[in-house]
């Protein structure tokens, strides 16, 4: 009878097929004869219970190097066989922790304001522990391979032996009966041998069944012997069926998974039982197997499974990644932008676990290098800005070295168009960092002012056209101020006429002009304060009145208007930060009259209002966003 196997290779002993057959008394004692023979399955040429290949062993995670060096200390120094699986899974995690500090450590250094041209790595003490330790665990693999081979060889010359014993014992029914408990022996010798070569096996094991069958075929025992050679075979089976059910219990599936692999050995090696409860104990055992074998395949579905879902999920941050590195940077703040985007990215990364083994390099190969990219552009963009500034400075210690020169001259006229040629050169170089661009500019205005002090000490004829220049100024001002208690309608306009009007009048008297100067811009800027202030608050209420309607749209219309306010907010945003820019080249000339600075004041003022009032309409669309809900 042929029994099947599910999952597990496991063939039925030949013993178990001839020993029916034992009908005489070995000392000419007579007995009915009994011919009953079974067919002893043939064993699939790929499953040699001897090479049962490991199954896979779910990866544990490490967070550090550290932890991962620990690991292979264990497994160098350690008496447990380090696994190769487990060894490339150790080399794979240290150097993506160890690629990734190296990284940071050079973003730090960039990001500090360090030439990545001068960069130099430092050695890792650690790497070059782990490099000795993995070169220890290396011999140790390869010494045990060795010894495992010999082992193996050996044990092929061992089972060859006992073959040719048993061959030679196949003569005839009288010599095998007075071998038999030889033949016992031989056979428990051949189950204490261990594995062989696994392209020997399967012929090893095919020659042992022939000449054990053809022992059995010649052996004759009497009927009490066989049945207490069954009766002790059914008791070992029975064990077996036990301890393969109780393996259900198991926590561990992989342990339950191994343990059943040593079971089915076992199984095979032992005897026949009675011909009538053959049946029913290997499907008793055969049973207990299924349900481990299916949790074991669950296990590691399971396991597939929630792989293919990381895959996806880091699929989805390298297109995020990529879609970064595709968009257009207009400036400083678009790069910062950016930049918190990718790191953002980068920590969504670690918190995801491993991908299925043949994509996860790769898949962290396509991150890093959108990530790589990323950080490449932005530093060449930063060193081309740092090239620039430091253009753009030496460009404007020459124009200082050149005020400077005719700083005392007294050629008023001549002298005086040159330096007011240089200030407007000055205009038209671009931006330096902030902090150097007033110590320049200091430099620069006081050569300036220097030359031009010394003139107008020295045209007195002036003084009287200043004089009327200043009251002249004064007298707008109170205009001003009138037009502002007055209110009415146009008030903007009026004001904007005078402004026209003051900016017009000419110099008045250098000891005057600072205190003019606050007291024209202290007038204004409160006028504007007002005007803005009220203006601001009939948007803001017309604006809430309005979201009814906007709600009415859509369902999603009240969000898609806030959207719109979040990013016309940005803009505002970079807007501001360009004109604090500009202004870090004229802002030492503030307190000089300077029309220019005057206005750009006003309007980056006016534009830090309209960003105040885009504020409250976000605000006032959550508010009722939150009523609602």
């Amino acid at each position: 009878m042929m029994d099947s196997q599910e999952n597990v290779p496991v063939s039925t002993s030949p013993i178990e097929e001839t020993a029916n057959q034992e009908v005489e008394k070995v000392e000419e004692q007579a007995a009915p004869e009994v011919q009953e023979t079974a067919e002893a399955p043939e064993i699939p040429e790929s499953t040699a219970v001897s090479e049962v290949s490991e199954a896979p062993v779910e990866p544990k995670t490490y967070a550090t190097k550290a932890e991962v060096l620990e690991r292979v200390k264990e497994l160098a120094h350690g008496e447990e066989m380090p696994q190769k699986d487990e060894v490339d899974y150790l080399k794979t995690v240290f150097y993506k922790l160890h690629i990734a500090e190296r990284e940071a450590r050079l973003k730090e250094y960039i990001e500090g304001g360090g030439d990545p041209e001068a960069y130099q790595i430092t050695p890792d003490e650690a790497e070059e522990v782990f490099k000795a330790e993995m070169g220890i665990i290396k011999e140790r693999r390869q010494q045990l391979y060795r010894e495992q081979e010999a082992e193996k060889e050996e044990n092929l010359k061992k089972k060859l032996s006992i073959i040719e014993k048993i061959k030679s014992m196949v003569t005839s029914p009288e010599e095998a009966s007075k071998t038999y408990q030889d033949f016992k022996a031989l056979q428990q010798e051949w189950r204490d041998i261990k594995a062989v070569p696994a392209e020997k096996a399967n012929e090893l094991w095919r020659n042992y069944q022939l000449y054990v069958e053809q022992f059995y075929d010649l052996l004759k025992l009497n009927s009490e012997a066989r049945e207490l050679d069954f009766k002790k075979n059914l008791e070992a089976k029975t064990r077996l069926c036990e301890a393969a059910e109780k393996l259900a219990d198991e926590n561990d599936v992989i342990s339950a998974f191994h343990q059943l692999q040593k079971l089915h050995q076992e199984y095979r090696e032992i005897g026949p039982v009675s011909k009538e409860l053959r049946e029913e104990v290997w499907q008793r055992f055969k049973a207990a197997s299924t349900v481990i074998n299916k949790r074991h395949q669950q296990h590691f579905e399971g396991l597939r499974a929630r792989e293919e879902e990381n895959l996806e999920k880091k699929t989805a941050l390298c297109e995020k990644a990529e879609a970064i590195l595709a968009e257009e940077n207009k400036g400083s703040a678009d790069w910062e932008r950016h930049t918190q985007e990718i790191i953002a990215l980068q920590a969504e990364w670690k918190t995801i676990g491993f991908a299925p083994q043949k994509m996860n390099v790769k898949i962290f190969e396509r991150f890093r290098a959108a990530c790589d990219t990323f950080f490449t552009s932005k530093g060449e963009h930063f060193r081309a800005i740092k090239d620039t500034y430091k253009e753009n400075a030496e460009k404007k210690r020459a124009l200082i070295e050149k005020a400077k020169a005719l700083q005392d001259s007294t050629e008023w006229r001549s002298t005086g168009d040159k330096l007011i040629a240089l200030q407007k050169e000055w205009k038209t170089i671009g931006m330096v960092p902030k902090k150097l661009g007033d110590q320049l500019w200091e430099e620069f205005l006081g050569a300036c002012n220097k030359f031009f002090e010394a003139r107008n000490a020295a045209g007195a004829g002036q003084r009287g056209e200043e004089r009327e220049n200043l009251q002249k100024k004064r007298d707008v001002i109170a205009r001003i101020k009138a037009v502002a208690e007055e209110g009415g309608d146009d008030v903007q306009g009026k004001v904007q006429q005078l402004v026209e009007e003051y900016n017009a009048i000419g110099h008045v008297p250098f000891k005057e002009k600072d205190k003019l100067y606050e007291e024209y811009h202290e007038v204004l800027d409160k006028l504007y304060k007002d005007l803005n202030i009220s203006v601001q608050r009939r948007r803001l209420s017309k604006f809430k009145d309005n979201l009814k309607q906007v709600a009415e749209r859509g369902e999603g219309a009240l969000d898609s208007e806030r959207a719109r306010l979040v990013r016309q907010l940005d803009q505002m945003k970079q807007d501001v930060q360009t004109y604090e820019n500009n202004l870090g080249f004229l802002s030492a000339s503030s307190k000089k009259g300077n029309s220019l600075i005057d206005e750009m004041n006003r309007k980056m003022q006016k534009l830090k209002d309209d960003m105040q009032l885009v504020k409250d309409k976000i605000k006032a669309i959550d508010q009722d966003n939150a009523a609602k809900e």
